[in-house]
């Protein structure tokens, strides 16, 4: 018995690996956050699979059945909608069960959309913290960025209808700060804005409607630029 943590494409479905793909095509059965989307997928690769949706509305009632499924034998595959499952994903509860359980849980790497905005942001990449989503409360959420800290990378998700006020908040936490926000990648219209804080937030109140998931890389404050920050205060 084992549960295969498959990485799927974050857009670009060129992105899937070989051993995805065959992984995929072994396993009895995939849980999936939509079905749907991941029917979708499937077809492209001619892979022909049962699916079971999971994600948090039906967790507490699919989660003892996959668990059962799986500690009588079964192998079985989790994906969700784009890259790598349990990261700020549903999936994370599930994967902590399995192996509570004694499951094999065995990860497929893949895309992520982390890994992606991090390297394609031109920001140091030798340390960094991801935060998932950070709260919707502009409150809570500087307050959540000012635990984090700033002395190294910080990446988060942001929907692009909230991204703006984001951004402001995260200035005024940090100043003025290099930044670098993935839109759409892997997909046709993947756009980088980079720059300052200021200027990002220039570009982006420039843009008429913003489509598609964000990315946001923060770089960390030299420690002079704490001191001259601190000694202006």
């Amino acid at each position: 018995m084992a549960l295969y943590v498959v990485s799927t494409p974050i857009g670009n479905l060129e992105d899937i690996t070989a051993r995805a793909l065959r992984v995929l095509q072994k396993v009895g059965f995939i849980a999936c956050e939509d079905t749907r989307h991941t029917h979708q997928l499937l077809n492209r690769f001619n892979i022909h699979k049962p699916l079971i949706r999971y994600d948090e509305h039906v967790h507490h009632r699919e989660s003892p059945r996959l668990l059962k499924r799986l500690c009588q034998g079964e192998d079985a595959a989790l994906v969700t909608d784009a890259g790598t499952p349990g990261v700020s994903d549903p999936g994370a509860r599930l994967l902590q069960e399995a192996v509570s359980a004694g499951v094999q849980v065995i990860p497929i790497p893949g895309p992520s959309s982390v890994l992606a905005a991090l390297i394609g942001s031109g920001l140091p990449t030798d340390e960094f913290t991801f935060l998932g989503f950070l709260s919707r409360r502009p409150g809570r959420m500087a307050r959540e960025l000012k635990e984090a800290g700033n002395t190294r990378t910080l990446i988060f998700f942001e929907s692009v209808f909230r991204l703006k006020k984001t951004l402001e908040t995260a200035q005024q936490v940090f100043g003025d700060v290099p930044a670098a926000v993935g839109r759409e990648l892997t997909k046709i219209h993947e756009e980088f804005i980079r720059g300052s804080l200021s200027q990002v937030l220039d570009v982006l109140s420039k843009h008429q409607v913003l489509k598609g998931e964000a990315t946001v890389v923060l770089a960390p404050q030299l420690k002079s630029e704490k001191a001259e920050g601190q000694s202006a205060k």
